[in-house]
């Protein structure tokens, strides 16, 4: 009730004549000689003059405030990059904003049509959202986003996921003949269709791995231990596994190509590593002692093929002179025996002759030049 018998108040004065709050001056008021007629504007700038009405001031109006302009014209209130700043018009008095804001859009829309694809990449267009076709390299173009996108990917880079990871534990495979082995290889590959590899897989690295780990134990379950361990062998394992993996993955439509499986290291579990040495060693023991053996049996299977050919020989020429080959056996088997021994003992009718043939032959190194003689036989009881 205050407040309105306050403007009620306010009003009435106003209708009276009474003197204006904001500066003015009402009807009938004089200006007086030794004062202004009121107080000063504040949203006015001082003037030289005494206040009066010849001084040019008025009260303020309500657009002026708000367009900042007062009686003089307007007025800056900041540097250029007040409140005040404006661009600088165009020959014809309209504003550049609408020439840069067309500008700005086609210049948007000109870099999302043109695409200078590599010589090792390919694009893919969606519209709306939707595959559409495949860009070859070169200088292409399509519509503007949003209403067409390009995804650019190379395609014929060599990509490789090694398996175990460094982060991960070892991976334990089993063989063929139960036994464990601690592989780990790499698999290179590169992208063969771009819409499927896009389109068709969600996670393609996770996708290469699980497949890459399925086709190697199914690989090495078919192997024996000491495969997997040789050269061979693991040449084998990893041409069976790109094959499997390239089957997985053309069923899956993932649009990959595995160029190359490479086995790096394919050990036995740490926890029987010394083990498993240990019986390493003893087969190679055992290939030597059987090497070993093997050439032994050789040899002697070669002298005695010599010898049968030599007896072979000797028989063709005992056909053909009995008599001779007999006694030429004879002297030929006595004097390899007789060679050998030191005495020699030739029996006859009542008495034992003894030859000292080693004294003689002594002898007869010693003086070569002396002639030899017959040392006579001793006759014993």
């Amino acid at each position: 009730m205050r407040i309105l018998d306050g403007l009620t108040g306010g009003i009435r004065l106003a209708m009276a004549g009474s003197k204006n709050p904001w500066g003015g001056k009402s009807e009938g008021d004089e200006p007086r000689a030794d004062k202004p007629s009121g107080p000063r504007n504040p949203w006015l700038p001082p003037s030289g003059g005494s206040g009066g009405p010849g001084d040019g001031r008025r009260g303020p109006n309500i657009e002026d405030i708000f367009r900042n302009r007062g009686p003089e014209g307007p007025r800056r209130t900041g540097g250029p990059g007040g409140p005040s700043f404006r661009l600088p018009e165009r020959s014809n008095g309209k504003s550049w904003v609408p020439l840069i804001a067309a500008g700005a859009v086609a210049l948007l829309l000109l870099s999302t049509s043109v695409h200078l694809i590599g010589p090792q990449e390919q694009g893919v267009v969606k519209t709306l959202g939707n595959y559409t076709r495949t860009l070859d390299p070169g200088l292409k173009f399509s519509a503007p986003f949003p209403i067409e996108s390009v995804h650019v990917e190379d395609v014929q880079g060599v990509r490789q996921v090694r398996i175990p990871d460094s982060g991960q534990q070892a991976k334990l495979i089993l063989t063929g003949d139960q036994n464990l082995v601690d592989l780990s290889f790499i698999v290179r590959w590169n992208i063969k269709d771009l819409a499927d590899f896009r389109f068709n897989l969600v996670e393609p690295i996770e996708t290469v791995n699980e497949v890459a780990e399925a086709a190697m134990r199914a690989a090495v379950a078919e192997t024996n231990l000491d495969e997997a361990f040789s050269g061979q062998g693991r040449a084998a394992i990893e041409q069976d596994v790109r094959q499997r993996m390239q089957r997985t993955l053309d069923g899956y439509r993932a649009g990959i190509r595995v160029l190359g499986v490479e086995i790096e290291k394919a050990d036995p579990p740490a926890e029987v590593v010394n083990a498993f040495r240990d019986v390493q060693v003893a087969e190679q023991n055992a290939d030597a002692a059987r090497n070993q053996a093997q050439g032994y049996a050789q040899q002697i299977l070669a002298q005695a093929q010599g010898e049968a050919e030599a007896f072979d020989r000797v028989y063709e020429e005992y056909r053909l002179a009995p008599e001779v080959t007999r006694q030429r056996l004879y002297y030929e088997t006595m004097e390899r025996v007789l060679s050998k021994t030191d005495k020699t003992i030739v029996e006859a009718p009542g008495v034992t002759p003894y030859l000292p043939l080693p004294e003689v032959r002594n002898r007869a190194q010693q003086a070569p030049a002396q002639p030899a003689v017959p040392a006579r036989p001793q006759q014993g009881q």
